[in-house]
């Protein structure tokens, strides 16, 4: 079965009645936990970005806390697991600013942890994606914004 463009679906969404919409929501979030989380995000916490970010920040906190640094394999897991948590949220956001916030957190932590970021291939090129992803997000946004990120940014370095 060959799924149909965005903008099809959109018009089809946009002649069904409310009713339908809302069963065809909760019918999409029984299936997939992501969908669930989604909807979660979008009725309850996209109105307050900055609450948003400091739980998610807290969340990433508590994974880096668990972190089993006496085997690097756990450790390598938990870190991979912890950035996978940071992108579900930065996706569900779709906000720059946001982003930013986020894997500036991410790597601050993950520097901070006291892992070998540089004596293995694995965790230092993960590092150094998140990096290079912060500087292509923060390229794009305005002059202001990238003078309030340019310190962190340098911190990370």
């Amino acid at each position: 079965m060959k799924s149909e463009s965005i903008s099809a679906l959109k018009k089809e969404v946009e002649s069904l009645p409310q009713e339908l919409i809302v069963q065809y929501c909760i019918r999409m979030a029984k299936y997939k936990t992501e969908n669930k989380e989604l909807l979660h995000y979008l009725l309850f916490k996209a109105y307050d970005q900055q609450l948003f970010t400091n739980e998610v920040k807290e969340e990433v906190n508590q994974q880096f806390g668990a972190l089993n640094k006496s085997n690097l394999y756990l450790a390598k897991k938990t870190v991979r697991k912890a950035l996978k948590t940071t992108l579900k949220y930065i996706k569900f956001s779709g906000n720059k600013q946001t982003e930013l916030d986020l894997l500036i957190h991410f790597c601050k932590k993950l520097k901070a942890s006291g892992l070998p970021l540089y004596h293995g291939k694995v965790l230092g090129n993960l590092y150094m994606r998140q990096v290079e992803r912060i500087e292509k997000v923060l390229s794009t946004l305005h002059e202001d914004l990238q003078l309030d990120y340019s310190n962190d940014l340098k911190l990370i370095k």
